[in-house]
């Protein structure tokens, strides 16, 4: 895939991405049936702003920003203090959807980002439920 191809240059690069945090996060906080998910993050909710921005950013094809701070991503084991099970990950694809609607995107990019985002949250459960 050439560098001018990827979802990170198709979404606007740096200022895509940022926007397409922000505006996830805004929905997190703003909608009433997102409070689950939004309990699991800390009170100043830029910092969580800033280390999506950092993990999109690479995971979209463009620089690795969050390699570069942090080391590998390793998402599963970041993620396991919290319990997340399907209504969390549902939550969190709400607002990822949300966000994806309110960007200015071309159908098969939403489309193709929704499908990846779906199976990298479903890999996030790890509550055991019936």
């Amino acid at each position: 895939m050439s560098e001018e191809n990827t979802p990170y240059s198709r979404i606007g690069g740096e200022k895509g991405v940022r926007q397409l945090c922000q505006i996830f996060y805004q929905t997190m906080c703003d909608t009433p049936q997102t409070q689950l998910i939004r309990a699991m993050h800390p009170q100043d909710i830029k910092i969580s702003e800033d280390k999506l921005y950092l993990f999109l950013t690479g995971w979209m094809g463009g620089p690795q920003l969050y390699v570069e701070k942090y080391g590998h991503p390793r998402l599963r084991r970041r993620h396991l203090p919290f319990p997340i099970g399907i209504e969390e990950r549902d939550q969190w694809l709400y607002c990822m959807a949300q966000a994806l609607k309110q960007m200015d995107l071309d159908d098969l990019l939403s489309q193709q980002l929704m499908s990846s985002l779906v199976q990298t949250a479903d890999f996030m459960r790890n509550k055991d439920e019936l």
